[in-house]
């Protein structure tokens, strides 16, 4: 009893004490005008809350003090008190007023996107996020880094915390110039999303057949992360926000590299590989993208996602394979045909085919993909 009682105890102080060493009391002030206004807005109301408090208890308590039966106080008897009744509903119209008005301000400035530098439309998937910049053609995915997501699968020998910003990073961050005001559009592939960075001071729920939109203008360069904020599936959890806040220098740098990057990426789908390079690019993409449910070593997760070792897919028909793999199947298996490149699709499934012991010989070139789209 005694050691399950010190076993108790140290599990306590190392659950809680971690989370103590974050834990606050308020929000946060955030680094954006808006979630400033946000913050000032809580702490105004929050005071105003107090100050009622402490009138309407302080009575309380005087009043029981003095003016209770033991001292011989004889209560007063009166009825239909105009005097009284005009200033018990004129002192709490005028509270509300005084909270309705620059609560309303902060609704109208919270809700106007207009006058935007740039937009960014967000679109939510189980379990990444795709930005597609509407005003230089720029679109990529940014899904859970490859070390996080090694870290988080089951039956890995891995320590979670030896990783850095675990489930907090991302392949391919969010990037937007400082300084400017950026109109997010949001809405969802498949479920109810929810995009949020508590630095900006809101979130905005991404809804499937629906555009919402909302905006920030971050003045200072940094990285600020944050995650999805809806249950969303299965790997709810492993879907975070990463946004980099570049100067304007350094923001169009980054475009111009990703502009230059997306006609190499043209280029590069008509090539012909060789086995050794389709393999080795197909292990980084399956480590990134496929490990999370049919795991590191190819064996799946019993009763809920197939093994590609040994798979009938994996060792039968390449176009039926390629098919699954390009357009999904059914809600389990996602459709990779957007978020991969044609050389992704390619180099996963001859790692596929030839990895975990599955040795089918087959050689899948970016052509063989784009035929199939």
């Amino acid at each position: 009893m005694k050691k399950l009682k010190l076993l108790i105890t140290g599990l306590g102080i190392a659950t809680f004490g971690e989370a103590n060493a974050d834990y606050a009391l308020n929000l946060s002030p955030g680094v954006t005008q808006l979630s400033r206004d946000i913050y000032d807005l809580h702490m105004y109301i929050l005071w105003i809350c107090v100050a009622i408090g402490v009138g309407v208890y302080g009575m309380m308590v005087y009043s029981i003090m003095h003016h209770r039966k033991s001292k011989g106080v004889v209560p007063a008897h009166f009825h239909e008190n105009t005097k009284l009744e005009v200033i018990w509903t004129i002192i709490p119209f005028v509270i509300l007023l005084a909270m309705a008005i620059p609560a309303t301000k902060v609704m109208i400035e919270a809700y106007d996107t207009s006058a935007s530098d740039m937009t960014v439309k967000v679109t939510g998937y189980q379990w990444k996020w795709r930005y597609t910049y509407l005003d230089n053609g720029i679109d990529f995915f940014s899904t859970l880094d490859a070390k996080s997501n090694e870290a988080r699968q089951l039956g890995v020998r891995s320590n979670p915390e030896a990783v850095p910003n675990y489930l907090l990073e991302v392949d391919k961050p969010l990037v937007i110039p400082a300084g400017k005001k950026v109109r997010f559009l949001f809405t969802a592939a498949d479920v109810i999303h929810s995009w949020w960075v508590p630095k900006f001071g809101w979130k905005k729920d991404a809804i499937p057949g629906y555009v919402t939109d909302a905006w920030t203008k971050v003045e200072q360069p940094g990285i600020y992360r944050g995650q999805c904020a809806e249950l969303c599936g299965r790997d709810h959890g492993f879907m975070p926000i990463v946004v980099d806040v570049k100067s304007e220098a350094d923001y169009n740098k980054w475009v111009e590299a990703q502009k230059a990057q997306a006609q190499k990426a043209v280029a590069d789908a008509a090539k012909t590989y060789s086995m050794a390079e389709l393999m080795a690019k197909g292990e980084e993409v399956y480590n990134a993208s496929c490990a999370g449910c049919h795991m590191a070593n190819g064996e799946g997760m019993q009763g809920m996602f197939p093994a590609i070792k040994g798979s009938a897919v994996a060792t039968g028909d390449l176009n039926t394979h390629l098919d699954v793999v390009v357009k999904g199947k059914g809600q389990m298996m996602p459709a990779f045909g957007d978020s991969l490149s044609p050389v992704e699709i390619a180099a996963v499934v001859t790692y596929q085919r030839n990895g975990f012991g599955n040795n089918k010989g087959d050689l899948v070139q970016p052509s063989d993909v784009s035929a199939r789209n």
